[in-house]
């Protein structure tokens, strides 16, 4: 946690980098995104592999929310597909 004055500091410095380098800035800023879509890629990945088990184990109703789970994952994956290239 940065204090009031280290985090004015820290936006005055980005503000900075931002106006003298846009193009190292994009770079930055596409990595942060791109990081953000493997993340949701591993939930999808997780959520579609636990659905048998999740059926199985905690029965049908269980495997109904794990499958309202998924499909609002991979709508949310779709939605945002073109911020992540």
């Amino acid at each position: 946690m940065l204090s009031k004055e280290d985090q004015r500091r820290f936006e005055q410095i980005t503000r900075q980098l931002r106006e003298s380098d846009p193009k190292f800035f994009a770079r930055l800023d596409h990595r942060v995104r791109a990081r953000r879509g493997r993340w949701l890629m591993l939930l999808t990945v997780i959520l579609w592999a636990s659905l048998p088990a999740m059926t199985v184990v905690a029965g049908r109703t269980a495997g109904a929310a794990c499958v309202v789970l998924v499909a609002a994952n991979t709508g949310l994956m779709w939605h945002f597909r073109h911020r992540w290239r």
